[in-house]
């Protein structure tokens, strides 16, 4: 599995992003019993830089704290159905890896809410990851009962690594 992750702030959090990255990922992919190995690109960014992204993606003119930008097009959240016929827009023809898609976090948010909610840096960074990684595996949260699903596997994932609130 290949996990990018890049940082275009200054800023550097007290743990290896990159490692909490894979931790996390994997957790979900597993949890998710995907049967591909995949490539995931995450982008460090601060609230100037997923302003600009969000007003230009999504035409919402506010900071945020991540995006997502999935590759695949789930029939189902969860189901590694890959059409035959898709294979080519979905697959690095290098590697045979899944694209499974991007990820942008702010990192001034990380620090924001972190604080907000009293909890490490690390577990709001790994919370944001996780949640970035279901919207990449086809989960949503506009309906209530959605949003539920993805609360429940956040948690279930985070517990799981032993990421916790503080």
């Amino acid at each position: 599995m290949t996990f990018y992750v890049e940082n275009e702030t200054e800023k550097a959090f007290p743990f290896s992003e990159e490692d909490t990255v894979r931790l996390v990922c994997e957790a979900v992919l597993a949890e998710e019993a995907c049967p591909y190995e995949v490539q995931v690109n995450v982008l460090l960014t601060d609230n100037e830089g997923i302003h600009e992204m969000n007003r230009e993606t999504r035409g919402i003119d506010r900071s945020t704290d991540v995006l997502s930008f999935p590759n695949v097009d789930f029939e189902r959240e969860g189901v590694f159905d890959i059409d035959e016929n898709l294979e080519a827009d979905y697959f690095d023809p290098e590697t045979g890896e899944l694209i499974l898609g991007d990820i942008m976090i702010s990192v001034d948010k990380v620090e924001e809410q972190a604080a907000a909610y009293g909890h490490s840096l690390r577990r709001e960074f790994a919370f944001l990851v996780a949640h970035s990684m279901l919207h990449l595996c086809g989960y949503d949260h506009m309906e209530e009962q959605a949003a539920a699903v993805m609360e429940r596997k956040q948690e279930k994932i985070l517990e799981g690594l032993g990421i916790t609130r503080d």
